[in-house]
């Protein structure tokens, strides 16, 4: 019988690439911890900003610390890599908050993993002794975590210090007062639903960001049409997406041939009253307010105006989906049922001045909740920095309404935790002990790296911390402001439960993830089929 050959057979297409055992374990980690270091610069409240400038003919500009909005925006080819991009997206959609603290604590376990499998301890047994220390860790979270929803002041308080703490991080921190106010009235509007639908956020340049405010009604970034009723009260509205130049089917390249301008006269005349038939339908529903995604065009518009009614046209998509929501209408196309459409209805629309624009104000709308914020500031990436941020603090507030538990920030929870999973690995034997102490070293390095972007000796600070924490001083985390180690609880740094949480888990279940990896295999690329019919 003939030997078989112990050459390597390749199985797959040309083009394909394959990467084995420690080769593709090294290349995860080495993707995942590159993408930690990118973003943790940005960590904690004296963390820095990045400018993300997007290529291509109409450059763009970004500057942001957001962690979500710098991974959105880079371009990854490490497939380990995208794993914790799409894990802080998910952490941004979920909470609002944490996706700089989520990657960052998933590439920090890796970093241990790393070690610990160059000292020929076996993934599965580093897992083992990761799940066990998460369990540890969050029953810790649980254990601490406050409840102040029963006793209404001191619960708008902890609304407060959780805003205070979210906006400390970002752009907004030198008027984190005023915009943890202006976010918690907000969110208090909601009464409980955490529809943020109901917000809507409105960017003007001009003046700062302490002119923000927070108006009780709805604003439509548009003007009223000529000659029509500035001011209504007691508002029926129409919301609809429809094209007023008449509902004939266009053609393309099609032409009219007319021998006299009698003619095109006529034609003209054809097509006027077939817009004054439909504005004829659309006044049958008894409204007095059209608002129209689409142009309204002059000659509709005068019809409107004649019958009293205020005509908006061209109003932009976001903005008419979220009045029909606020309004309780519905966004209709075609007006033959006037039975079967319903109306949005609100107590008064009158116009508003803000800066050197004009906007339409609704106010008393049937979505009592409904609320605007209305930013201001110097230039165009100053307000959209200042909504990005604005916006975190909202979904962190709106969770936290629901989950109403709330933890101490300033390094002070995964202080607790790490010790919690350190007294446990002292109590656990074999390999999975070194597993968990290396899970309570990548805790410890959160609060490292906020006293390190802060500018402080981090290995002083983390151990001073670490000492109170021996001594039952659960509550002490980093003061920032000050460099020293200090009472969250007089400091009031707050943070909502559900996001720490949710952190936690997020980060060790992609760090697992990646450490299961033994294999990458990249198909081949697929072949362009040349083009046997050129144009």
């Amino acid at each position: 019988m003939a030997s078989l050959s112990m050459a390597p057979v390749n199985i797959f297409k040309h083009g394909a690439d394959e990467e084995k055992a420690e080769t593709a374990r090294l290349s995860s980690f080495i993707g995942a911890i590159a993408i930690g270091d990118l973003v943790k610069s940005t960590l904690g409240p004296k963390g820095m900003d990045k400018i993300l400038l997007s290529g291509g003919k109409g450059s763009t500009v970004t500057v942001t610390n957001d962690g979500a909005t710098i991974l959105k925006a880079i371009g990854i080819d490490n497939p380990a890599a995208k794993v914790l991009v799409d894990m802080s997206k998910v952490q941004d959609d979920e909470v609002g908050d944490g996706t700089t603290s989520v990657t960052v604590l998933a590439a920090e376990l890796l970093r241990e993993a790393e070690l610990l499998i160059a000292r020929k301890i076996h993934p599965q047994t580093i897992i083992s002794g990761w799940r066990k220390a998460t369990q540890a860790a969050r029953e810790a979270l649980k254990e601490t975590a406050v409840d102040h929803s029963n006793d209404p002041a001191r619960f708008q308080e902890d609304l407060l210090n959780i805003a205070r703490t979210t906006l400390s991080s970002k752009l907004l921190t030198h008027h984190k007062d005023h915009f943890a106010q202006l976010a918690v009235n907000a969110v208090m509007r909601l009464k409980g639903s955490g529809n943020l639908e109901a917000i809507h956020i409105i960017k003007k340049l001009g003046g700062s960001l302490t002119d923000s405010y927070l108006d009780e009604g709805f604003l439509l970034d548009k003007k009223i049409g000529v000659n029509q009723p500035k001011r209504l009260e007691n508002v029926k509205i129409l919301i609809a997406n429809t094209g007023m130049d008449t509902d004939k089917i266009k053609i393309f390249g099609s032409r009219v041939r007319v021998d006299s301008t009698a003619k095109v006269a006529e034609i003209e005349l054809a097509e006027k009253e077939k817009m004054k038939e439909k504005v004829d339908r659309i006044l049958k529903h008894g409204i007095n307010c059209f608002i129209n995604r689409q142009l309204i065009y002059n000659y509709p518009e005068q019809l409107f105006a004649q019958a009293g009614v205020m005509a908006i046209e061209h109003a932009d998509f976001a903005g008419v989906e979220r009045l029909a929501l606020v309004t309780g209408g519905e966004i209709t196309s075609t007006f033959d049922h006037p039975e079967l459409v319903k109306l949005g209805h609100c107590k008064l629309i009158e116009e508003v001045m803000i800066g050197e624009d004009t906007l339409i104000h609704f106010s008393g709308v049937a979505m009592g909740e409904a609320c605007t914020v209305v930013l201001r500031g110097a230039t165009q990436q100053i307000l959209d920095e200042a909504e990005r941020s604005l916006h975190d603090a909202l979904c962190v507030l709106a969770q936290t309404v629901k989950e109403p538990r709330t933890v101490y920030g300033g390094g002070c929870s995964e202080m607790l935790m790490a010790k919690v999973v350190t007294d446990l690995a002292n109590r656990t034997p074999g390999k999975e002990a070194v597993a968990m102490e290396s899970f309570a070293k990548a805790l410890r390095m959160l609060p490292t790296i906020i006293a390190d972007n802060a500018g402080y000796d981090s290995a002083d600070l983390v151990a001073q911390l670490r000492a109170s924490h021996q001594e039952n001083k659960t509550t002490f985390g980093l003061n920032m402001s000050e460099g020293t180690v200090g009472n969250m609880v007089d400091l009031g740094i707050t943070e909502s439960f559900q996001v720490k949480r949710q952190v936690l888990l997020s980060a060790s279940e992609a760090a697992e993830m990646i450490l299961r990896v033994d294999n990458i295999i990249k198909a081949a690329p697929r072949k362009r089929v040349p083009d046997h019919h050129p144009c």
